[in-house]
Parts: C-alpha cells; sequence; structure tokens
C-alpha cells in the first residue's frame, strides 16, 4: 500500500505539473491572441497532449526495456563463458579475480560519416592507430576498437554519440597486487584463457563455474613481499642482474615464497619473451657449485664409508684431472675432518669423498634427489637439467658441484629431503593438493638427516663456516653456499645460499640465488663479532648468505607466530 502511495503521488505530482505548466501557456495564449478558450475545449486539448506524451514514454519505455533486455542477455553469456574463480593465499588473501568491464566494438555499416568518425576516435584515443582504424571500416564488417575498458574511457565513447559503437561487458582479470605474484600466477589473453603460470596449469578449474569457492595457493601475501622486498635491495647493493628466492616447508613441500626478479606486472597483458623475464627458480637451469658438497658428503655418511668425525689425509694443494687443474680458492691444512670439508667448502676435500663413493653410486644418488630430471611442478614454466655426460673426471667435478646443472627449485626439494629426517619431497603452489605419504619414499635415514643437519649449522655457526651471516639470533639456522661459473652467460658468477631452519628440527628450507653479483664496499659486515667495510668480494658468502640472514630476520616472527611449534622449538628455547 506504501508504495501504491508513493506511485499515486509522483503521478499526482506530474499531472500537476504539466497542468500548471498548460495553463500558464494557455494564460499567455489568450492574452495575446484576446481570444476565449471554453473549459471544454481546453479539456479536450490537454487530454490530446497529455496521450501523445504518454504513447511516446510507453515506446521510448519499451525500445530501452528491449535493449536492457538484450544487454543482460549478453552479459550472461560472457559470465558464463569467461567467469574464472579467484585465487588466493594460504590466509586468503585475494590474489586474483575476475570483475566486470567493457570492450569497444565497431559495427561500420551503422556509421554514416566514417571521416568524421575517425577523427572522433583520434581526438579522444589519440593510441589508436588511423590506417588501422580505416582498414578495419573499409573492410571489416565488425570489430573490436578497445577491449578492457576504464570507466572514463567508457563514458567518453557514449558521449560520441555514435549508433556504430557497441560497448559489450566482459570478464576481466585483475590481480590486486600487481607485480608481486607475476612469476607464479602467470598471465590469461583477451578471451580469459590461462596462457602461463597457475593460470594456465589449473585453466580448467579455475574455468568451472559451477565451483563458487577459490583456489587456494600454498603461498603467503606477506612473506612473498618481504622477500623480495630484501631481493630487490640485494639486486641494487650488488648490482646484481637478477635474483631469486624460494621458501619451502621441508615435510609437506608447500611453497610460502617464490620470488623471481627481474618481474612483470601482470595487469599489463604483454607478451613477456626477453629472457630476463625468465623464472630464476623454477626455469633456470644452473651449475649451483658448493651446494652440492652437502649431497656428496650425505651419501658418504648414508653407505657408512665415513663419519662426521672421519679424518682425510694427505689432501693435496691442486689435482689434476683431464689436464685441467682443481684447486680450493683458500688454502687449507692437508688433513681435515670430513665435516671440515663441508664446512670449509673444500673443493679438493670433497673430490676425494667422491672418489671413496665411487661414480655409478653418486649417479645413483643425485637421480633418486630428482636432480637429474624434470621436476613435476604447478607451473609450466620448467627448466629442464642439461644432459649429463659421465666421462672422465666428472666423478671428481660433480662430486664439488661443478659440471652439472639443475634448477634452484629442485636444488631446494633435495636439501628438503636431506633434511626432513629422510624423506622424498614434491614441492607444491596448492594447498589443496594432500601430502600422499604412500608416494614418499627415503632418500636417507633419519640418522644421516640428523647428521647434516648437525654439519650445516656448524657452516653457519663455527667461525670457519662460510655461512657466518646468516646465523641469526634464536632462528639455528644452518646451510651451504655455492658459487659457480656461468659459462653460458658470459663468464659470470652464480651464487646460491640454500639454508635450513631450525636444524634441530627443520621446517623451512630458504634458497637464495643471485645472477652476477658483484662486491659491496658500501655494506657494513657483521663479521664474526667485528664490524667490517670496504669489502669488494663477490662470492656467495658475502651476498648470497647476506641476504638470507637478512630475509629470516624478517620472516621468523611471522612464521614464529603462525606455527607454534617452531616458536616452541627455536624461539623460547634460545631466550632461555
Amino acid at each position: 500500500m506504501k508504495n501504491k502511495k508513493n506511485k499515486n503521488l509522483i503521478y499526482q505530482n506530474q499531472k500537476s505539473f504539466f497542468f500548471e505548466d498548460f495553463l500558464e501557456t494557455s494564460q499567455r495564449q489568450k492574452i495575446t491572441n484576446k481570444s476565449k478558450i471554453s473549459d471544454e475545449r481546453l479539456y479536450v486539448l490537454f487530454s490530446v497532449f497529455f496521450s501523445l506524451i504518454l504513447i511516446f514514454s510507453i515506446s521510448i519505455f519499451s525500445i530501452s526495456v528491449q535493449q536492457s533486455n538484450l544487454s543482460v542477455r549478453k552479459d550472461t553469456s560472457q559470465n558464463s563463458s569467461t567467469l574464472r574463480r579467484d585465487i588466493v593465499d594460504r590466509n586468503g588473501v585475494l590474489i586474483a579475480r575476475n570483475i566486470n568491464t567493457y570492450h569497444a566494438a565497431v559495427k561500420p555499416t551503422l556509421i554514416k560519416n566514417k571521416e568524421n568518425f575517425i577523427i572522433k576516435i583520434k581526438l579522444n584515443f589519440p593510441k589508436i592507430s588511423t590506417s588501422d582504424l580505416k582498414t578495419n571500416l573499409e573492410k571489416r564488417k565488425y570489430f573490436y576498437l578497445k577491449k578492457r575498458l576504464t570507466e572514463e574511457e567508457k563514458n567518453k565513447l557514449w558521449s560520441l554519440g555514435e549508433k556504430g559503437i557497441i560497448i559489450e561487458p566482459f570478464q576481466s582479470r585483475v590481480y590486486p597486487h600487481g607485480q608481486l605474484f607475476s612469476h607464479v600466477l602467470g598471465q590469461v589473453d583477451d578471451d580469459n584463457y590461462g596462457v602461463s603460470g597457475i593460470e594456465k596449469y589449473f585453466d580448467k578449474e579455475l574455468k568451472d563455474n559451477k565451483a563458487n569457492n577459490p583456489i587456494f595457493l600454498s603461498l603467503d601475501t606477506n612473506i612473498q613481499f618481504l622477500i623480495k622486498s630484501e631481493l630487490k635491495k640485494a639486486m641494487s647493493d650488488f648490482k646484481s642482474n637478477a635474483a631469486g628466492g624460494l621458501l619451502m616447508n621441508v615435510k609437506s613441500g608447500e611453497v610460502l615464497s617464490l620470488v623471481s626478479l627481474p618481474d612483470y606486472n601482470v595487469n599489463i597483458r604483454n607478451d613477456i619473451s626477453d629472457i630476463k623475464y625468465m623464472n630464476q627458480i623454477t626455469k633456470g637451469v644452473f651449475e649451483l657449485g658448493s651446494v652440492f658438497k652437502t649431497f656428496t658428503l650425505a651419501l658418504a655418511l648414508e653407505e657408512n664409508i665415513l663419519s662426521p668425525e672421519t679424518i682425510i689425509e694427505n689432501i693435496p694443494n691442486e689435482v689434476k684431472c683431464s689436464k685441467f687443474p682443481i684447486r680450493d680458492i683458500h688454502d687449507f691444512p692437508d688433513r681435515l675432518s670430513a665435516e671440515d670439508i663441508l664446512i670449509r667448502s673444500s673443493n679438493i676435500g670433497s673430490l676425494m669423498i667422491g672418489r671413496k663413493i665411487g661414480e655409478e653410486k653418486l649417479k645413483n644418488f643425485l637421480e633418486k634427489l630428482g636432480l637429474l630430471k624434470n621436476l613435476n611442478f604447478e607451473l609450466e614454466e620448467i627448466g629442464r637439467p642439461l644432459n649429463f655426460n659421465w666421462e672422465k673426471c666428472k666423478l671428481e667435478t660433480v662430486s664439488f658441484g661443478h659440471g652439472i646443472t639443475t634448477t634452484p627449485l629442485q636444488a631446494a626439494a633435495a636439501y628438503a629431503s636431506l633434511t626432513n629426517g629422510g624423506l622424498s619431497v614434491n614441492p607444491t603452489l596448492s594447498l589443496q593438493k594432500k601430502l600422499n605419504v604412500t608416494n614418499q619414499h627415503y632418500i636417507v635415514s633419519k640418522k644421516t638427516s640428523d647428521q647434516i643437519n648437525k654439519i650445516l649449522r656448524k657452516v653457519v655457526s663455527d667461525k670457519e663456516g662460510t655461512g657466518s651471516f646468516a646465523d641469526i639470533f634464536g632462528y639455528d639456522v644452518g646451510g651451504k653456499t655455492g658459487t659457480a661459473k656461468s659459462y653460458t652467460n658470459g663468464n659470470k658468477n652464480i651464487n646460491t645460499f640454500i639454508s635450513i631452519f631450525p636444524t634441530e628440527q627443520p621446517k623451512y628450507v630458504l634458497l637464495i640465488i643471485l645472477d652476477d653479483p658483484k662486491g659491496a664496499p658500501h655494506i657494513t659486515y657483521n663479521y664474526r663479532g667485528q664490524m667490517i667495510k670496504n669489502i669488494s668480494r663477490n662470492e656467495a658468502g658475502w651476498n648470497s648468505v647476506y641476504v638470507a640472514g637478512k630475509i629470516i630476520q624478517k620472516i621468523g616472527p611471522i612464521l614464529a607466530i603462525n606455527n607454534n611449534e617452531a616458536y616452541n622449538t627455536h624461539v623460547v628455547k634460545k631466550n632461555n
């Protein structure tokens, strides 16, 4: 009843308005013409006038309803074909969503003055090619003028008053965090089909219109932001060409952060073909250097060839292999324990351990770790390790990480397997993917795993270790450095640090990689209790380790808050 009264009120007000307006007009006419109009004629005239207005209004309304219905049908059609599910991080933070937007199409047959039309378009959209516009107007029956219009652009086109411009509703993919997840999320094409990254890998699931729930990734937005920020700073500090970072749960394989720099804005849909935009973590295939020494020692421990305390005697200063000399970067004693060889990162010491193991066993172990084959992962941007021929001297060079390639993602997964108690790990970006324990197998025994963890801790904590800049109070960090040459990229350094924490009960593996970093004399280092500056060394221990330490300092509190067991294990214990 209330609505009916309101409608009646509106109608009465409108009727009164027209009637009063008409009376005023009539009065002026009466004065001017000095004629007298009867009430009957006035009523008839008003009735005819009002009827004409009513008929015209009904016609306009009918047309608008038809157009509205057509638009709704179009919109519904678009939604059913182009709708994609949301993508969120492990905490439900939105990282990809479809929104309603518009495409501007042109139907040339409806444009009367094409030259005038071209002028109008160029005045409002100067970037549109005049020649292309002319060609399309002459040769095509229907074409798109501009896709993914902004609200301002849509209003501009509407204001032109051209019947030949068709505004089509469309579902557009947007990424609220811009470049933050570019190498993970990938892109979609103009038709909302995934063409790279997660968007392509999960394309079928993302286009499932019957599913209203989002796809959860294992990533953490806050951690991703912090790691990226430190890597950007590192690229500036060390004048590095590229950088990458990976944080992964050592037991579940869930990737909490995957950063590759340089990155790009996924909201701007461009063909990213420049090699500099390569995903350093998953696509990059590198010699990783001394991080392989951990694999050599782990196998020797597993095979009971030696113990951490076993002394390797008569370590030479140089070993010639196929006429090529192999040396250590630093001078070491001629006798070192097996663990000291890893702690100090002796090439020749690792070589001698490799010879004790033998070529066949070392090869099989690296294959078991998943380092020599393609990795199964939720991105198609996966690098393939180069075919490796076990020729003369290969055993010697592989034992300390030279002459053999893999991806950083595979190396991090191998470290996770060695340090989590010995179980194999498959990295994943999907939070919905349940850990299939039936597919897991032991890479090494828990005894060997515990031994490796203790030695990796000493690499960081001992005064002779190469990873001292990652010795962050309260987090029990262990790890191994790797400085290698990228001969395919102009004989430049590829510096890597793979760390685990806390070493007593490892939970996370953090990998940092820098492409051709330079010395940073402006940085003040806390080197074993002494503040030093003007250091121009470019080994991994002076840059990748330094960056990892900064990152752990920032993400450690977040991980401790989100994981009570981590907090109880290494923060409280240290403070007590």
